[in-house]
């Protein structure tokens, strides 16, 4: 009664979208939450995508994944982020109805065949026999559950704190309650655990907000989702709106830091560097006098607003007066706080890149677990793992996601390689092939393993092929025709060669001639124009990426023992045995190994392929 192929331990983004994934595979999973009314929670922001993130949201749908399809299903507001900037950075974003979120997660698992939920706690992780190979979970009501695979995607519920001012509170999330045991587990199979800290601005009543102080922010007149070839109505429902701090909310905040958890000694775990409480942009950027605020309503049947920008872990009444301080905001009332939370999370050395921890077989790690922060950093971790899972127990050679083919392949290579000392979230930033890896392509790059893995239905892969069929055939059209219609040409000109002139946009193309075929959709001409106007750099990224996949298919056995080869450098000896890379690729992006040392371990290798030849 109690057997499953895969448990699934935690129903935020990494959990619902691991068992998603397992179960739509094939494989007789289970999900455990420690509350139903949560499954799918927006603890922060009721927000998706941003950048680099709105990136990794399409890579997730266009793997089959669900993160994607529910913020657009519950979408109140779309914009794309970054148009002024180049296209590897534009980014999709949109701000979302956190109860229907929840909902439309909570029915998404509910629906699935092969998916079991159960409401309860886990506290403990059974082994074999042999202590290295993962047998299944035991709850707080001493019920045990057995699987071959068991994923923990427990977010900031491992011995979870809550902090505002000098209170704190045992708690996973606000009127959670943490899961303390479980941490005390995992430390005693072995895996090696740190403290993080993270947190979450006052919520106000919007009705009190002052719309004359405050700058409208209305969503695109065209809004864009995330997910593809799917046929769900985007819609614009609320605006949002920005405002700003100034010197009399520093100096509230100044005059009061030894009130704050995080200033006044109370907290010990880390926080994110990117995304700063409003006491630390305060005393690190002294030299600025404000600081953005938006205010960011969380759905269309509630008033409740989110005041992004003032994250913080001050007392009640300094909250406040903070919030009072600000223009717009001066009448405002406050319906939840902001709190600060510290939790338990595996240092993501302990973890491969498919997921599975080093020392227990059958043991898969998701989300902040692994020291990451956002629901989309999640969501994608839970999905390579619920996909290696079951290919692990189909006994099938693992997805490797490589950073030259997508985000998601950046992240985990970061964690699994370079590890986290903060909270870590992803930038466009971190991936070296930004300008291939745009938020347009992602069905192009990942759809195929998608579909091959069995999570993306043929309606939608058919979509997709008819896209590519009407790209190839226009594409081949535009470089193979040429324009003499336009007055400006002074002899005949292709149509491509004349698109790629900057001021040049697809449908000014109709000036010279070309007649925009009625299959031609608006994301298609985007597509050509993208890759006409960029052709030039996306060749010489694509040269690089060809670089690049030579190191990552010259693999490593995982059996070498590093200090023996006296010719790398003794610290870059001890990194390479931690980290067990499995590529001369990885092993170079490992922090404090040179390029003599991977030099030196190349040379190594092939002598002992030279002699395991002789022999």
């Amino acid at each position: 009664m109690n057997k499953y192929d895969v448990i699934v331990v935690g129903a935020g983004h990494a959990g619902i979208e691991a068992a998603l994934a397992a179960a739509r595979m094939g494989a007789r999973t289970l999900i455990f939450v420690i509350k139903i009314e949560t499954i799918g929670r927006m603890s922060c922001n009721p927000s998706v995508g941003g950048p680099a993130k709105g990136h990794l949201a399409r890579e997730i749908d266009a793997l089959g994944g669900e993160l994607a399809k529910a913020a657009d299903i519950t979408g109140i507001q779309f914009r794309m982020l970054n148009r002024k900037k180049g296209p590897a950075v534009w980014a999709p974003r949109s701000q979302n109805d956190r109860m229907q979120y929840s909902e439309v997660m909570y029915r998404a698992l509910e629906n699935q065949d092969n998916l079991d939920i159960v409401e309860s706690m886990i506290d403990e992780i059974i082994l074999e026999c042999d202590e290295k190979t993962v047998k299944g979970v035991r709850s707080n009501l001493g019920e045990e559950y057995f699987a071959p695979k068991v994923i923990l995607a427990n977010g900031t519920f491992l011995k979870g704190l809550v902090h505002i001012g000098n209170v704190n509170i045992s708690a996973g999330r606000a009127g959670e309650p943490a899961s303390n045991k479980l941490s005390d587990s995992l430390a005693k199979i072995g895996l090696k655990l740190a403290r993080f800290k993270t947190g979450t601005p006052p919520r106000i009543d919007l009705r009190t907000v002052n719309m004359n102080q405050v700058e409208e922010q209305p969503g695109d007149e065209n809004p864009q989702g995330f997910s593809y070839y799917r046929d769900i109505t985007l819609r614009n429902d609320v605006s949002c709106y920005l405002t700003f701090t100034n010197p009399e909310t520093h100096k509230i905040i100044n005059s009061n830091l030894k009130k704050s958890s995080l200033y006044g000694g109370y907290i010990s775990g880390i926080g994110p560097r990117y995304c700063p409480s409003i006491e630390d942009k305060v005393v690190k950027f002294s030299g600025k006098d404000r600081h953005h605020v938006f205010i960011e309503p969380e759905g269309v049947n509630t008033f409740e607003a989110y005041v992004n920008g003032t994250s913080n872990s001050l007392p009640p009444e300094i909250q406040k007066k903070m919030i009072h301080s600000i223009p717009g905001l001066h009448n405002a009332s406050i319906i939840r706080y902001g709190y600060a939370i510290e939790y338990d999370y595996v240092i993501p050395d302990e973890i491969k890149a498919t997921m599975e921890t080093k020392i227990v077989s059958g043991l898969y790690l998701a989300g902040q677990i692994n020291g990451t922060s956002g629901y989309e950093e999640a969501g994608a971790q839970g999905l390579a793992a619920g996909i290696n899972a079951v290919l692990a127990l189909d006994k099938k050679e693992p997805v490797i996601f490589d950073r030259s083919q997508s985000y998601l392949g950046v992240l985990l290579d970061d964690l699994v390689t370079k590890g986290t000392n903060e909270p870590y979230r992803l930038f466009t930033s971190r991936a070296e092939y930004r300008l291939f890896l745009r938020q347009d392509n992602a069905d192009e790059r990942l759809m195929p393993i998608g579909y091959k893995l069995g999570l993306v239905s043929d309606v939608r892969w058919q979509k997709f092929l008819t896209m590519k069929r009407i790209f190839n055939r226009e594409m081949k059209y535009l470089k193979a025709t040429a324009s003499n219609k336009h007055p400006k040409l002074k002899e005949p000109m292709k149509f491509e060669k004349i698109l790629k002139r900057p001021e040049i946009s697809f449908k000014d193309l109709a000036k010279f001639g070309y007649i925009i075929p009625k299959d031609v959709s608006e994301d298609i001409q985007n597509r050509i124009a993208l890759n006409i106007k960029y052709e030039g750099y996306i060749k010489r990224q694509m040269a690089e990426i060809d670089k690049f996949e030579k190191m990552e298919h010259s693999k490593i056995p995982r059996d070498i023992d590093y200090m023996k080869i006296e010719s790398i450098a003794y610290e870059a000896r001890e990194k390479l045995n931690k980290i067990k890379p499995t590529s001369l690729g990885q092993a170079s992006r490992i922090p404090g190994v040179n390029h003599i040392d991977v030099t030196s371990l190349l040379v190594y290798l092939k002598k002992n392929k030279k002699k395991s030849r002789s022999t």
